[in-house]
């Protein structure tokens, strides 16, 4: 049960899509993960399948830790040390809420967010355009910006007395929930369509999460994870809901950390959307920091999805004031598209003021498109992105294509693949 708590919520400064990063077999990579903590440039570095030229030519394959020498390997293990002690501190109910409030935070600064913004040179010399910067949300524990949200929500249920949270998802957001509310013992419950059956499904079950199957679609899991919550007062982390501010806020964060690296704001920001979250949350950051003079211009948000199946692109390009939703009936799902993909965008209107208020564009990108530019990612660049979330590298690639872009610096969001 909820109680009323005075204290300001944590300020945080949202993909949007809510994406499976699983894996396909279309394309395998072997993967090394770094791990940086906020403010820093340290990384934890683990290898996975890690290929290692042998002496004959061939390959070898080993899931052994990645130690560069003694003396790196203590700090380390002392700073993993130092972690799981404020994982406990976060757990334990008999700790006072603001002890397990300042280890919770300590978590959530140390593992989410501070994602790399790379410089794709390479895509550069191919595509004739300059500057052109990738924000990689697969840095993020789960592999994807919901990470920042999922944090960020269960660290307002845990000061506002919620003792469970609940969402409805086809994949990221579902893991990244669970992991949240792993760390502070919270339960919380995942409401998925019956037809979904998605590589995460054993992640959030395994994170100790409750998955709850809701027949119908993606719209009808969230109506009934909003409908729980209501009746039960659980927390409820849904798009469009009533905790959409703080969705968006935490969503800021990373037009915060692109000021950092590039100390203004970029031409353009290319971002994949669904409900429209993440868009409508970098475009907010982008406004505040020109509010306080950081930078010295607004972005132009580009807003990119599945061809002709999402509501705030569709809207756009017809020159609506609103988002309006579209036949349920006409929306086909494939392996490529679903994370894109909806009849109805729940924050679809914040979305198409921002790409209105920034003079943005949005199209659209088939399933060969976003295949074709996770190849090139990982061909020319070595990032292992999720198809789905290449539409906004593809979008601005044939935007320039067709007109060619002046020479600044444009920024695309990308998820990373599990």
């Amino acid at each position: 049960m909820a109680k009323e708590d005075k204290r300001p919520v944590r300020p945080e400064s949202d993909g949007d899509e809510d994406q499976d990063t699983s894996m396909d077999d279309s394309v395998k990579n072997d993967e090394i993960k770094g791990k940086r903590t906020r403010g820093s440039s340290r990384m934890m570095v683990e290898t996975k399948d890690l290929q290692v030229p042998s002496g004959d030519g061939g390959a070898e394959y080993g899931t052994t830790p990645l130690v560069l020498d003694a003396a790196a390997a203590a700090p380390a293990g002392k700073y993993l040390s130092e972690l799981e002690e404020q994982r406990a501190i976060a757990r334990d109910s008999d700790r006072s809420l603001d002890e397990r409030l300042e280890a919770f935070d300590d978590v959530f600064d140390s593992e989410v967010g501070d994602t790399s913004l790379v410089r794709a040179r390479n895509i550069e010399r191919e595509f004739g355009l300059r500057q052109l910067f990738l924000k990689f949300e697969g840095g993020n524990p789960t592999g994807s910006q919901k990470d920042r949200i999922a944090f960020a929500q269960v660290g307002d249920a845990l000061r506002r007395g919620y003792e469970a949270v609940t969402v409805a998802s086809c994949g990221n957001y579902g893991a990244a929930l669970a992991l949240a509310a792993s760390v502070v013992g919270m339960r919380c419950e995942v409401f998925i369509p019956a037809t979904f059956h998605g590589r995460r499904l054993e992640e959030i079950e395994r994170l100790g999460a409750h998955i709850k199957r809701s027949p119908g679609d993606y719209e009808t899991a969230v109506e009934q994870s909003q409908l729980r919550a209501a009746t039960d007062e659980i927390y409820d982390a849904n798009p469009g809901g009533p905790n959409t501010p703080l969705q968006l806020q935490a969503y800021g964060e990373i037009s915060s950390e692109i000021y950092d690296e590039l100390r203004d704001s970029p031409a353009v920001v290319s971002v994949p959307v669904s409900n429209g979250t993440t868009l409508a949350g970098i475009f907010k950051g982008f406004v505040r920091l020109h509010r306080r003079g950081k930078i010295s211009r607004l972005p132009r948000m580009f807003g990119a999805s599945s061809f002709g199946k999402n509501p705030i692109v569709r809207s756009f390009q017809r020159g609506l004031d609103s988002c309006r939703d579209l036949d349920p009936t006409k929306i086909r799902e494939t392996p490529i598209n679903e994370p894109l993909i909806n009849w109805h965008s729940y924050d679809g209107d914040i979305a198409l003021h921002a790409l209105r208020d920034s003079h943005g564009d949005a199209a659209s990108a088939s399933d060969r498109k976003m295949l074709q530019h996770a190849k090139l990612l990982l061909e020319k660049e070595g990032l292992n992105a999720l198809p789905a979330s290449c539409a906004a590298l593809a979008v601005l690639l044939e935007r320039h294509a067709g007109e060619p872009l002046p020479p600044d610096r444009y920024v695309v969001v990308l998820t990373g693949r599990r």
